[in-house]
């Protein structure tokens, strides 16, 4: 790894020893780490956020590579760095980071503070990491990630909100676990916000600018949530019948029944 990729030390640790175990796993199949989510496109908080990575491999990850890539992650993990548990990220080849299918193969993926698993992950999931990486992604090692993706379009961002819509948030207007957790209401109420300004405009922004666009764009009583959102504390969270009516209109917004 050559320069600092992110304004934080403690970040740049973590990532350049991710970098070095991942070339030493996975060998000649190497090509390339990149830094999306947050971190790329400019709402890093370090008090709440992970650090989001896509590493891309000339092959699909075999099943020894599979094992040393799971023993490194659990290395990371229990290291002196509080990051080594904040690390989400996937590991995909280069056929399949470059391809235009909104829901390639099962992927090894590792969500923070969990281990390293084969995930399939939802429909236009894909789209919206390639479209991150190849308009904002860092590039730790390897070439540019606009080198190995083909223009993501707008109507392809906007039916990936949709699909991700209906496989992973509409489901949670009848299961709604995830959202007993006052952070994942957070959570919930920016990705919709996000989510309604992709639908609007084809593109994708960080959180705070969707929040503010939100507050002109849609109508004044979502103003508060998205105030409770933005705060992301314990002691103001965003209230849960109002966060479940917010998905329900985003998927309506979608064209989706709820």
């Amino acid at each position: 790894m050559t320069g600092f990729p992110t304004p934080y030390e403690d970040v740049n640790a973590i990532v350049a020893a991710l970098a070095s175990g991942i070339q030493e796993a996975l060998g000649a199949s190497f090509v390339g780490l990149y830094l999306d989510g947050s971190l790329a496109i400019g709402d890093f908080d370090p008090g709440k956020s992970d650090i989001d990575f896509v590493a891309v491999t000339e092959d699909e990850v075999t099943e020894p590579a599979f094992g040393a890539l799971q023993a490194l992650h659990t290395r990371l993990a229990a290291g002196p760095s509080r990051w080594g548990k904040e690390l989400e990220g996937s590991y995909i080849s280069r056929q399949a980071i470059g391809a235009r299918d909104p829901r390639p193969a099962a992927q090894p993926y590792i969500d923070r503070g969990d281990e390293l698993t084969l995930v399939h992950q939802e429909r236009g999931y894909w789209v919206i990491h390639r479209y991150v990486l190849c308009e904002h992604g860092v590039a730790v090692v390897g070439p540019p990630a606009r080198t190995l993706i083909e223009r993501v379009e707008p109507d392809d961002l906007r039916a990936a909100v949709i699909g991700i819509l209906e496989e992973w948030w509409q489901p949670m207007l009848r299961d709604r676990d995830r959202l007993g957790n006052v952070f994942y209401r957070c959570y919930a109420v920016l990705t919709m916000v996000r989510m309604r300004h992709t639908l609007e405009h084809g593109a994708i922004v960080t959180k705070p600018a969707a929040a503010r666009w939100a507050h002109d764009a849609l109508e004044p009583r979502w103003r508060l949530l998205v105030q409770h959102a933005l705060a992301w504390s314990r002691d103001t969270p965003p209230d849960l019948a109002a966060t479940l009516a917010l998905i329900r209109e985003t998927c309506g917004a979608a064209g989706l029944n709820s």
